[in-house]
């Protein structure tokens, strides 16, 4: 077996694919009526809210209009992600049509940190400016808007982020949860900032929503309502964009095809959200607003050199904070002097994935002399809540359900990991740290086809609250291989009884490989997309998870392969290895202390169960192997044994040959031990150690005895069958020993445990027939 990472839960009871797959999965997702599906499969501009129903909307014209009108200088200040980013351009954008006199200002991450802070705003005050206003920030800065205040400056906020206790004291506050006229309230900021420049414009900068739906899609705010309004319109737009920013990165990265939610998610916003990590994001509001293709093209060259550098540095962190994770932690705290504050996120969701709980990771800003980082959180768990209980621990928080940032004096950080900690263990059960994977039919690997996925592709963009379509399938593999740099990722080839072959690629699941074995068959859940290479086009699914529910055999015979049974070992719970002698495999598996090393003489000792048994060595009686087997009762058996005997392949020598051999020896008795067995080798053309063999035979039988270094002929010896020598009975069970473990093929060996498990389960004893 192969345990799935995530709980399983089908949506429905009849799990296989229905004819009309549109209209399950519409119902699947609440939308029943006719109008609701033409919103939804049809999506509008003109169904978005009116941008007068925002409170304060006029108040900010009015503002906005006299400070065009007498020459104000305004500035906005945005933040360094890439929602932050595009809502600055976008604003900027306006403005600049507005013909108003504004720059922009996004603080650095590292020497300024989230939000607004007082140095920034003195800088603004030096320049001269006068009014304020904020996209994607600021509804936490209580302090901060005070003391613009004090220095004369108007600060209006537009934003998105969890309003907290205290709102601050700005001019104008333009939020969708402050508007009680305004019925979505999970707008990001950008779109929190279009529906403001459509406000101020007097109508839809429509040639903008290529920003909004970028912006929209990173800041992974759920995709209905006016998101998915806002996601669908601008991802038509950025298929055509007139951005010249945009098109640099479009080809920097070689985005030639239909850009969707996907490459979005996955492309362009880590890009965009690199430089604010490393560096400045200024340089990606830059691009954005970039009128010269060749400047373009230098940013967006830099921007992706940003990009590698920032998935090294994330490689290094998410393995050294996942050697630290302790898993009775509930929620998982880690703080190292050297990690790079600006990549913390992302290692972060990382952690999320992998281990299914809460996640904080912090680095130490000496400065400060506190800790600053990020955190991100799993469904079924609150973020913000929690460090809302505990904020009497943090210098600075802000952010929600799912995702904060947050400054943590030095002396607080032991206390704040233990009462997060308490507060989460109280709060989530067992279950609750298992991802569940909703799943919504069932699909035959021949029903995959290029027209399910284009049914299924009607229903874009995909996001939060409107994921893609997840399907489960089952097959047998024809080929499975590690794939990417540091063999990181895995890929299948599935096959069905009928010859039919889906090719699924899991992005991460590398270490999966060693989980499964050649003929197992296997579960998958994932999504359904087109996979074109060179203009050969097949549908390929993307694997979100794996699991064999049936016992399986892993064959490695003639080889000791240690790194496969230490990867396969981390895949289960608990592990035994049984040899000869530990000692040679001992250190191999010091750092894995989830199992047991043994050897075949301590096996009446053990009666503990374990997921998976490693054979290491072959056992000098079968007996030992079956009730070993019988006891462990095992889910998977992992065969890691060579052969150095090879009593299969060279049979006893038959009753003539010793027959032979003993005319030899009373003809010439008594006999030099070394010139005798040379002797006859020659004679014989038989090897060394069969003769070897042969006499050991006979010294059981004592039809010979050894004097000094000569072998004499017994007196008086009894005449005896050959099955008496002991030595001839360890041959014929070392032959049968090897015939069944280590001459089979992979389908006989399987077959033997099957039946040895089914026979000892039905009758209690033990067989060793093929």
């Amino acid at each position: 077996m192969l345990k799935s990472k995530a709980n399983w839960l089908f949506k429905r009871e009849q799990n296989v694919i229905h004819e009309d797959i549109i209209e399950t999965l519409l119902y699947d997702r609440g939308i029943t009526t006719e109008a609701e599906k033409e919103l939804f499969l049809h999506p509008s501009l003109d169904d978005m809210v009116d941008a007068s129903a925002l409170h304060n909307i006029q108040k900010v014209k009015d503002r906005v209009t006299r400070a065009i009108e007498t020459g104000e200088k305004i500035a906005i200040y945005g933040d360094y992600d890439a929602d932050g980013v595009t809502a600055t351009a976008l604003m900027v954008k306006t403005f600049e049509r507005m013909q108003a006199d504004c720059i922009f200002y996004i603080p650095n991450r590292f020497t300024e940190g989230y939000g607004m802070n007082t140095e920034a705003i003195d800088q603004l005050h030096a320049q001269g400016i006068t009014l304020v206003i904020t996209v994607d920030t600021g509804i936490a800065n209580v302090a901060e808007v005070s003391y613009a205040k004090k220095l004369g400056m108007d600060v209006i906020i537009t934003d998105h982020h969890e309003v907290q206790e205290e709102v601050p004291e700005a001019y104008a506050i333009i939020h969708p949860k402050l508007s009680n006229n305004y019925p979505f309230k999970q707008l990001a900021g950008v779109g929190v900032a279009f529906q403001v420049a459509t406000y101020l414009l007097g109508e839809m900068p429509k040639d903008l929503l290529d920003l909004v739906a970028i912006g929209t899609i990173a800041d992974l705010v759920p995709l209905i309502g006016e998101n998915r309004i806002l996601a669908t319109k601008g991802l038509e737009r950025l298929n055509e964009t007139t951005n010249i920013g945009l098109r640099a990165l479009k080809e920097r990265v070689q985005l030639n095809e239909v850009v969707t939610a996907r490459d979005v998610g996955f492309i362009i916003a880590p890009r965009l959200n690199a430089v604010g990590r490393l560096q400045d994001a200024s340089l990606a509001v830059e691009l954005l607003l970039s009128d010269q293709k060749e400047v373009a093209m230098d940013i967006a060259t830099e921007i992706e050199a940003l990009n590698v550098e920032r998935q090294q540095i994330v490689a290094k962190i998410v393995e050294e904070a996942e050697s630290q994770v302790q898993k009775e932690d509930y929620f998982i705290v880690l703080y190292e002097q050297h990690w790079h504050e600006g990549v913390l996120g992302i290692c972060a969701s990382r952690l999320v994935q992998k281990f299914s709980r809460p996640v904080m990771l912090l680095t130490f800003n000496e400065a400060a002399n506190e800790w600053k980082g990020s955190a991100r959180s799993i469904e079924r768990f609150n973020l913000f809540d929690a460090c809302m209980e505990e904020q009497d621990l943090f210098t600075a928080f802000g952010g929600h359900a799912q995702a904060a940032g947050m400054s943590v004096p030095f002396e607080h950080i032991e206390r704040l990991k233990e009462r997060l900690n308490l507060y989460a263990k109280e709060r989530l059960a067992e279950t609750d740290l298992k991802e569940t994977i909703k799943i919504d039919c069932s699909v035959p690997i021949e029903a995959a086809t290029e027209l399910l996925v284009k049914k299924v592709q009607a229903l874009q963009p995909f996001g939060v609250e409107h994921e893609e379509p997840i399907f489960h399938v089952r097959g047998k593999p024809t080929d499975i291989r590690q794939i990417g740099q540091n063999q990181q990722h895995i890929k299948i080839s599935l096959h069905d009884e009928r010859g039919n072959f889906l090719e699924a690629i899991g992005f991460r699941l590398g270490h999966l490989y060693y989980g499964i074995s050649a003929s197992a068959t296997i579960e998958v859940v994932g999504t359904l997309q087109i996979n074109e290479w060179n203009g050969n086009r097949k549908v390929q699914l993307l694997i979100q998870d794996i699991a064999v529910n049936e016992w399986q055999l892993f064959d490695y015979r003639g080889r000791k392969e240690m790194q496969a049974m230490q990867r396969c070992a981390n895949l289960y719970d608990h592990y035994v290895v049984v040899c000869h002698d530990d000692s040679e495999i001992r250190r191999h598996f010091e750092h894995l202390n989830h199992g047991t090393l043994m050897t075949y003489d301590d096996i009446s000792s053990h009666t503990e169960q374990t997921d998976i048994l490693f054979i290491y060595d072959m056992p000098h009686d079968l007996e030992q192997l079956t009730s070993l087997v019988n006891v462990l009762s095992p889910n998977a058996i992992f065969v890691n044994y060579v052969n150095e005997e090879n009593a299969y392949l060279y049979r006893p020598p038959s009753r003539e040959e010793f027959k032979h051999l003993y005319a030899y020896l009373y003809k010439y008795n008594p006999v030099q031990i070394h010139d005798t067995i040379r002797t006859i080798m020659m004679q014989m053309d038989w090897s060394k150690e069969k003769v070897i063999f042969m006499l050991q035979v006979f010294f059981d039988l004592q039809f010979i005895e050894r004097k000094d270094d000569k072998i004499v002929l017994r007196e008086q010896s009894k005449k005896r069958p050959l099955t008496e020598s002991k030595t001839y009975q360890q041959r014929l069970e070392r032959g049968k020993i090897e015939k069944i473990l280590y001459y089979s093929t992979y389908d006989e060996l399987k077959r033997w445990f099957e039946n040895w498990r089914q026979w000892q389960n039905a009758e209690g004893e033990v067989t060793y027939g093929l």
